[in-house]
């Protein structure tokens, strides 16, 4: 299929935020890297499950099966939606940075001194962090470069990553720049040492599809509220690994995989709301299955979202005192649709509050992007001014904002 403006005009309607206006003007949601809005499938689904079922698991009683079989089959959805083996390899926690810290613990454990890790400085924290305070335990951390372009340089990748590497955490796409990596060629240098792939694919997953069995990574994670969900954080482990790490978990926990990283009570009806998201999603798709339609519908609206995004691209760069970072979409072989700039004589917390005042919603600063933000010599001005495209944004949205830059500038 093809996601046209039209379809977008359809989808429109089914997201209650999109109705809403601020100080008379209506709201445009152009902070998709920051979360999506999401729509009223997923507020019912949420609604339904405190409305009928609202209990714990594993009880003897019908609602508490009821909770059960929804868990499962919310497992079972997002399992399709990345391409698992299946229900198995999918673990929800709080969010996408809580589970980086419980898997990089537990892999940490497994690690000894003068053992090395790799990172990048172009990651977002959550995929930085949990990894540099491994040093704590001898483990040396180190990082792959960043390019002024906002690419990663492969070069040095590939001279970074030796017997000693044990893990490679890697964001399969740039939430302040836009850019995508280059993953095909990360799992092939780790495969050649036996080192771990952990991707975040948080900003990856609401614009392309994803399959984990061609990308091949030993653990994946994506957080739900990025592709209009709730907030519940999903990591998808390749079959067998999970089994092998010593996770925190309480005595009583199951010690198979999905449940051995799972902590705590979860929170049962986000659960729900992101399976929900996940048929949403589907729902735009055709094919005969649900991965079918999925990869459908992702396709189409990646595309969509990518001649939006390209379009503002090559308008905002054209207005003079703007300047955009990340990587060209003429040169760059794939693209997130995100797009960041920055403005000569006003900080981006300046730009950002004066477009805001608009009713046109883009966000500024790091983003958690910190250390690439830092290398780009920006944090100072108050880092980025940036923009994301959705399913549900359109031409008229674009064009407003950058109407409303070069009024700024």
């Amino acid at each position: 299929m093809a996601y046209t403006a039209e379809h977008c005009a359809r989808a429109r309607k089914d997201f209650p935020a999109l109705q809403r206006a601020s100080g008379g003007s209506e709201l445009a949601f152009l902070d998709g890297p920051g979360g999506s809005q999401v729509p009223r499938c997923v507020i019912e689904a949420i609604e339904d499950f405190y409305a009928s079922c609202n209990v714990n698991t594993q009880g003897n009683f019908p609602p508490s099966r009821e909770v059960d079989r929804r868990i499962q089959v919310a497992r079972e959805t997002l399992a399709v939606f990345l391409g698992a083996a299946g229900p198995q390899c999918i673990s929800f926690g709080q969010n996408m940075t809580t589970l980086s810290f419980s898997l990089s613990t537990a892999i940490g454990r497994t690690l000894k001194s003068g053992d090395e890790v790799l990172i990048t400085q172009l990651d977002h924290e959550a995929n930085r962090s949990p990894w540099l305070r491994l040093a704590d335990r001898g483990v040396l951390v180190r990082e792959v470069l960043m390019t002024p372009s906002g690419q990663l340089d492969a070069a040095d990748m590939a001279a970074k990553i030796s017997d000693r590497t044990k893990v490679f955490a890697l964001g399969a796409s740039s939430n302040a720049l836009g850019t995508v990596n280059d993953l095909a060629l990360a799992r092939r240098l780790t495969r050649q040492v036996g080192a771990l792939l952990v991707l975040d694919a948080v900003h990856y997953a609401p614009h392309f599809p994803v399959d984990v069995q061609a990308l091949d990574p030993d653990f994946l994670l994506c957080s739900a509220y990025k592709f209009y969900g709730p907030h519940v954080g999903v990591l998808y482990s390749r079959p067998g690994a999970l089994e092998k790490l010593p996770t925190d978990r309480l005595s009583t926990q199951d010690p198979k995989a999905p449940y051995r990283i799972e902590t705590g009570t979860l929170n049962h009806a986000a659960i729900d709301g992101a399976r929900a998201a996940v048929e949403y999603i589907a729902g735009w798709g055709t094919g005969t299955s649900l991965r079918a339609r999925i990869v459908d519908a992702m396709s189409a609206i990646s595309a969509y979202e990518h001649e939006l995004a390209r379009s503002y691209f090559e308008a905002v760069r054209r207005l003079p005192g703007v300047r955009v970072w990340g990587p060209d979409f003429a040169k760059a072989a794939t693209r997130a649709p995100t797009v960041s700039i920055t403005l000569d004589k006003v900080t981006a917390p300046q730009a950002a509050a004066a477009l805001g005042a608009q009713g046109i919603c883009v966000w500024d600063g790091n983003f958690y992007a910190a250390r690439a933000v830092e290398l780009l010599g920006l944090e100072q001005r108050g880092g980025l001014l940036r923009t994301g495209f959705s399913m549900y944004n359109t031409h008229a949205e674009s064009q407003r904002l950058l109407t409303a830059i070069a009024e700024i500038v």
